[in-house]
Formats: C-alpha cells, sequence, structure tokens
C-alpha cells in the first residue's frame, strides 16, 4: 500500500476538516491536455435513506436534509453534485425500494444546483441488478466531460459478486484508447477499486484490472464512497479518495476483525458525517475539503 506523505495534508483553521493539496492526480500535462478553467464540484455518499438505528444515528430521517441544506448555503455554488452510491438502505421488498428511492429523489430535488449525478451502491442495487435505480437515475455506469476533464463513473455493485465485469471492462478500455494519455480523468465509482480490506467487503474484485486500464493515463483521480469515512491512498500514479457518509461513520479498515458504525456520541453529534468539495484546478491540482453536515 502507498500511503500520502505528511506533507501533502494541511489542516486549515475554519475550513471544516482537512485539505488535501496536491498535484497528484491532476498533474503535470494537465494544462496542456485542455484543462478550461478553475471549477469545483461536491461529493456526497452513503446516505443510506431508509435505514434506522438510534445507536448509530438517532437523527437518520434529518440527516439528509441537513446535508442538502448545508451544500444549498455553500459561499460559492459549485458546478454540479455527485451522489456517489447507497443513496438508499437495502430492502429485500422491490416497492419498499421504490418507495425510499422515490423519497431520496424528493429531498435532494431541494438542492440549488441544478447538475447532480449519481451512481448506485450494492444498498441500491444488488438484490436486482439496478432494475429499480435504472427507473430512477438512468444508466448505473457513463461518461461526461466538463470543462476539459473526462469523467468516468463506474458501477461495481450491480453485481452482487462486487466485480464490472468484462462487459465493463471493455466499455472502459474503448473509452479511454479515445483518450491522450495526459487527459485529466476523474473516476467516480462507490466501492473501491484496490484491495482496502476484502474481508470487510471493501474491495472491487476485478478493480485491479480497471486500475491496470488507467495506469497509463498520467493525471487520473479516483473518488469512492462505501466504507464511511475520509481515506487516501496511491495505486502507481492513481489518487485514491474515500468520502464520508451521511448517516454514521465506520471504523478503520483493519482495526478490529470486525466491520461496524462508530456509535453516534450525543456529546458530539454528526461528528464523521460530512461531504466534501473537490476543487479542480487549471494550473493542474486537486484541493479536497472535507465539509461537516452540520457547522459547528
Amino acid at each position: 500500500m502507498t500511503e500520502f506523505s505528511r506533507k501533502e495534508f494541511l489542516t486549515l483553521a475554519g475550513l471544516g476538516g482537512v485539505v488535501f493539496a496536491s498535484g497528484l492526480g491532476i498533474g503535470r500535462g494537465a494544462q496542456a491536455a485542455g484543462v478550461q478553467q478553475d471549477f469545483h464540484f461536491v461529493q456526497l455518499s452513503d446516505t443510506h435513506w431508509g435505514f434506522k438505528g438510534d445507536k448509530a444515528n438517532p437523527d437518520a430521517g434529518g440527516t439528509l436534509q441537513k446535508a442538502v441544506a448545508r451544500v444549498n448555503a455553500l459561499s460559492q455554488q459549485p458546478d454540479f453534485i455527485i451522489f456517489t452510491g447507497d443513496l438508499t438502505h437495502t430492502t429485500d421488498d422491490p416497492q419498499e425500494r421504490r418507495k425510499r428511492l422515490t423519497q431520496f429523489r424528493d429531498i435532494v430535488k431541494e438542492l440549488k444546483v441544478k447538475t447532480v449525478r449519481f451512481i448506485p451502491g450494492e444498498h441500491d442495487a444488488s438484490l436486482d441488478k439496478g432494475e429499480a435505480y435504472k427507473e430512477f437515475f438512468g444508466e448505473t455506469h457513463y461518461t461526461f466531460d466538463h470543462k476539459g476533464v473526462h469523467f468516468i463513473a463506474l458501477d461495481n455493485v450491480s453485481d452482487p459478486a462486487g466485480v464490472l465485469g468484462d462487459d465493463q471492462l471493455a466499455w472502459l478500455a474503448a473509452d479511454l484508447k479515445k483518450l491522450d494519455k495526459a487527459q485529466p480523468i476523474v473516476v467516480l465509482a462507490h466501492r473501491p477499486l484496490f484491495d482496502l480490506a476484502p474481508d470487510w467487503d471493501w474491495a472491487t474484485r476485478d478493480g485491479a484490472k480497471a486500475v491496470e486500464l488507467l495506469t497509463p493515463y498520467q493525471n487520473t483521480t479516483v473518488f469512492y464512497g462505501h466504507i464511511h469515512q475520509e481515506h487516501h491512498h496511491k495505486t502507481g500514479n492513481i489518487a485514491h479518495h474515500a468520502a464520508t457518509s451521511l448517516i454514521f461513520p465506520q471504523v478503520a479498515p483493519g482495526s478490529q476483525p470486525k466491520r461496524e458504525p462508530v456509535w453516534w456520541d450525543p456529546a458530539q453529534p454528526y461528528k464523521g458525517l460530512g461531504f466534501r468539495t473537490v476543487e479542480m484546478e487549471k494550473k493542474g491540482t486537486v484541493e479536497i475539503y472535507q465539509e461537516p453536515v452540520v457547522k459547528a
């Protein structure tokens, strides 16, 4: 495992958390590849709408609305917003699944930003291979371009085995072949593409194949969710950044035998819950600002 050096992390007072600032991911050659201007977007993840459990989050029915309000209150609105999976909490009942997807969709409609994108998590899609999710939010994997950056949204959850699958890997390979090796690329996924903690289901079984396809590209960053905490990792020249959750934090990977939530602390409500603002700069750097659900 390759970790980031301590110099690449700065703690800035008043910004609500840790800032990551470096040229890793979108680096040398980014301007030549056509980044048109600075911009920023917001990543929210793991809202788990429909979850109930006072021990983990007694405000499970209100945290998402608070996050929407916080994003709407940002002094500078993002170019777009991306939800990286587990929009809803799992249920065996197809009717209840659609009810939760409907409620989630109606809540996030209150966001001021009109361009809001989604990818599924296993809680949304693994039991029906994404059937209900697609009815509400469309395709589970896709690409788009924004101000010179090529975005690739991957689906490593609809297959209950936790894989991308041969068809999606072929699709990814075909998409990448169209790009210059210096093209800035941002990959959006729910699960980590590397083996963070396979015993805890914090991996993508064929994720190494996707990483292999992405490795020749000089300026690649991956943003994902699933693990309910901030985490930073490198595979070669690729930077991987996990997002915090909007329902409950999880314990650190490998810190104990069993994966479990970090239980709600009444003395520090909403601790560990938040979202991130990602600033993509024309000069070739990425800055990540962690924002709390409730501003202190």
